[in-house]
This record gives C-alpha cells, sequence and structure tokens, in this order.
C-alpha cells in the first residue's frame, strides 16, 4: 500500500504544538463557530486553548475534532466549552480501553474484525456481531467453526473486490481500505454537517413542550423530557447518553431477537433504562406518543420495516424531535456500517498508516463518538427551539459526513507521540447487576454519569 502525499496546503493548526497565534482561531475553534452558526446557538465568550490539546494523536485532526464535538454538547447544555478537561474528552474517547467489569477488561474486538490482505490489497471487515462473523465465514466459503487463521489464509487468496462482494453477499460487512477522495469530501462537506429541518408548520408548542418545560431545572436543561433510545453500538448510545447526562428520561429499546454485547451497553448505557419490545407492538405506540424525541441509529430500510420513517414519525405525533444516524449518509441509506468501516472506506486508513503498508486507525473511535455529542447538541438545542416555536424538527448525520469533516481539516505529517497518562482521576465506579462497573466519567464538564443499567433490565415504562 502506497500513501499518495497530500499536495493541498495544510497547515498545522495554530497551538498544535502548544504554541501559535492565539488570536487566530484553532482548527476546533473554527469547527464549533460552524456547529454554533447550524444550531443558532450563543456565542460562548471566554476562548480556550486547551482544546487543542487533548491528547488523541494521529495525523489527522482528532483532538480538534472531539473537543469541537464535546464542546458543541456543552454549549448547547448552556455551559461553557472552556471548562472541559482536555484529558477527560480523551478517556471518554477511548471508554472502551477503561473499561472494565469485575476487575477484568472484556474482549471489545472479535478477531474477525480487523484488517486483512487480499492479493492486491486490504479489507476491513466487522464481526462483533454473531451474525455478522457468520456471514463473514459463509462469504468466503468457509464452515461456521472456522477460526481467524482459517479467515486470513482464505481472504490472502482472493482479490478485494471478489472478498468484498462475497462477504457482504452473505450477510457480513466488509469494506475496500480505500485513498481520500478529496472530491467526494468537499461535496459533503458543502451541505451542513448536522442536516436541520422542521417538518410541519404548526406555531403552537403543543402538550410535549408544555408537559417539559413545566419540570424543567434550570440546571439540568432536559429535565421533564422523555427520549426514546433506537439505537445501538457506540454513536447513537453517546449520543442519548448524553441526554440522559443532561436530566432526560431516556429508555432504550431493543429488539428481543438481537442481544447487545453485555460489556458494550454497560460502556455507554449510563443513565438509561433498557427494554426489550416489538416495535411493531401497541405498548412501543404508546411510548412513542408520550416520547418528546427519538433518537434513530437502524437502516432507513429497517425503519421502513416498522413504519418508523423519520418524516411520518415527526408528522405522527407533531411536536416530536426526530434525530436520525447513518453510518453512510444520504447517498448510501441503506448500507449498514461501523466507525471502523468508515474509517477503511474513506481513506482515513490510509491516512493512519503506521508504516505506510498496513492501514491504521484514528486513536479512539472518534467518527462514533464525535457523531453522537453534535447530534445529542443538535437534539438539545431543537428541544428548546420546539418549547418556543413550536412544530416537529429532524436532525440528521452520519459517521461518513463526520469523517469528510475530519478529512477537510489541517493535519500532521507525523501524529506526534501517545504519552502515557494517568486516567484514573477520570474513572467512575459502579455497581450493577452484581457486578462491580468501572467506566470513564462523562466528558461534559461539572457532571456525573448515572448507573447503567443491566441491558434488558427494565420495563417498556416511562
Amino acid at each position: 500500500m502506497h500513501i499518495p502525499a497530500d499536495d493541498r496546503p495544510h497547515p498545522p493548526p495554530p497551538g498544535a504544538d502548544g504554541i501559535g497565534d492565539i488570536n487566530r482561531p484553532t482548527a476546533g475553534e473554527g469547527l464549533l463557530d460552524r456547529v454554533r452558526g447550524e444550531l443558532d446557538l450563543p456565542a460562548w465568550g471566554e476562548r480556550s486553548r486547551r482544546g487543542v490539546a487533548v491528547p488523541l494523536p494521529s495525523r489527522l485532526a482528532t483532538a480538534d475534532l472531539a473537543w469541537a464535538s464535546v464542546a458543541a454538547a456543552m454549549l448547547a447544555a448552556g455551559r461553557s466549552p472552556a471548562a472541559l478537561d482536555p484529558d477527560r474528552v480523551a478517556t471518554a474517547y477511548r471508554s472502551d480501553r477503561v473499561l472494565m467489569i469485575d476487575g477484568s477488561a472484556p474482549p471489545v474486538w472479535s478477531p474477525f474484525s480487523g484488517f486483512w490482505r487480499t492479493t492486491d490489497g486490504w479489507i476491513r471487515t466487522h464481526g462483533n456481531y454473531p451474525h455478522h462473523a457468520r456471514g463473514l465465514r459463509a462469504g468466503l466459503l468457509l464452515p461456521d467453526d472456522a477460526d481467524a487463521g482459517t479467515v486470513r489464509e482464505a481472504l490472502a487468496m482472493r482479490t478485494t473486490a471478489d472478498a468484498v462482494i462475497g462477504i457482504m453477499s452473505a450477510g457480513g460487512l466488509a469494506v475496500q481500505v480505500s485513498a481520500e477522495t478529496p472530491a467526494t469530501d468537499r461535496v459533503l462537506r458543502e451541505g451542513p454537517l448536522l442536516d436541520i429541518r422542521r417538518v410541519d408548520a404548526s406555531r403552537h408548542p403543543g402538550s410535549r413542550a408544555a408537559r417539559a418545560t413545566a419540570v424543567r431545572r434550570a440546571e439540568l436543561p432536559l429535565q421533564g423530557i422523555r427520549v426514546l433510545d433506537l439505537t445501538r453500538v457506540i454513536a447513537g448510545p453517546v449520543c442519548t447518553r448524553t441526554l440522559a447526562l443532561l436530566g432526560a428520561d431516556v429508555l432504550r429499546i431493543d429488539p428481543p431477537h438481537l442481544p447487545e454485547p453485555g460489556w458494550q451497553h454497560l460502556d455507554t448505557g449510563h443513565g438509561k433504562r433498557s427494554s426489550l419490545l416489538d416495535a411493531r407492538s401497541l405498548r412501543f405506540q404508546e411510548l412513542l406518543a408520550e416520547a418528546d424525541a427519538v433518537v434513530l441509529g437502524y437502516r432507513p430500510v429497517a425503519l421502513a420495516r416498522l413504519g418508523l420513517q423519520p418524516e411520518m414519525l415527526a408528522r405522527r405525533h407533531p411536536g416530536l424531535v426526530v434525530a436520525q444516524l447513518s453510518a453512510w449518509g444520504a447517498a448510501e441509506p441503506d448500507r449498514a456500517g461501523f466507525d471502523s468501516l468508515v474509517q477503511a472506506a474513506s481513506g482515513i486508513a490510509i491516512i493512519e498508516s503506521p508504516d505506510g503498508v498496513r492501514p491504521g486507525a484514528l486513536p479512539a473511535q472518534a467518527l462514533d463518538h464525535s457523531a453522537g455529542y453534535l447530534l445529542a447538541a443538535a437534539v438539545t438545542t431543537l428541544l428548546e427551539r420546539r418549547s418556543r416555536e413550536g412544530g416537529s424538527w429532524y436532525v440528521g448525520t452520519s459517521l461518513r459526513r463526520v469523517a469528510a469533516e475530519l478529512l477537510g481539516m489541517p493535519r500532521r505529517r507525523e501524529p506526534g507521540p501517545d504519552v502515557e497518562r494517568d486516567f484514573r482521576p477520570h474513572l467512575a465506579q459502579f455497581h450493577v447487576d452484581g457486578r462491580t462497573v468501572v467506566t470513564s466519567r462523562p466528558a461534559l464538564a461539572g457532571l456525573e454519569f448515572e448507573a447503567p443499567h443491566a441491558w434488558g433490565s427494565d420495563q417498556p415504562v416511562w
């Protein structure tokens, strides 16, 4: 694999090495200002150079992206981004690395998730879910008990195209590790990072807004808000975890037939209740009718099967705020994906190669986490706007859109050292269903998580 020279001008961001023009915005501050404009948030006053110090070293501006995304959620909650602790932000973005359950680190990655060499390049697979691992083996014509070594041998004899087509057609997930396409990224950046639309013309706030405003407390801006969480993995759960942190009553609903890895839910389930329920049931419709916001993380084709298309929901339930997250965006609405796959397909894996031969990765699942915080900022803002103006609202973003944003930010020739830090001040301990769970503390300053609940352990009630 050859890393193409980047001939576009990318000067180092001011302050990236601890120095710079104090009056010139950093890349993170510039991104925050643009998000602030999209969300119509107030100016945030005192500027801080601490954002560029977030210890997430990479060639791309991962630190600035992380700081700006968390800062947007802070600003939407009426808090100053100047209060953010860079080490706390980095720990939250790398939460899977500090998670401990009964004193042990859970296996975060399946042996069927990773980079694999083919006859003419590399592919990236995601096999953390058992059905995706089965699809990977089936697509390579391997038995169900084939191990990772057998998969590696099979892929080494296939072309990239044959491997990806075979795996995807069998229900697995794989993408070609590709170079960046600046023209594609420029087109994506021409659109908003957060696609916000008002769905109806009603001027009356409605009963949802009236109920929430009546019980809201200033210190927790979403107190009294009910959020229905239909998301999985990282980005959507980070969004709804943040909404719960800001006071919302968040109820996560999962289909009974699709188990979630226990560690994954504990990593992002703080402050939420978790219930198993068929989305086609009458009880689910009753919950939806009483919700202030719903956050959707499933592919549009799956939402359509369930009658949960975003615009239909917003029109059917006046005053509802609908937030939608996808992997690939509007251009590929029915394509499944994860942060690691978007990194590989968008060019990030090549840019972050450790040696110019093997693909690399960002120092955290930064597309996931950033999308989650940005979407939480938008939901918080739209709930406030609804209380003033009424109406139903839609906001959407995608991991691919966040990737395009990152690829357009200033970059370094080398990532810099990943200095070992003491992350213990940024950890919290909880007791969940008889287990001791250690997780990261919130990236948002001045707030603390409530304990996560065990997956599927709650009744489907507000």
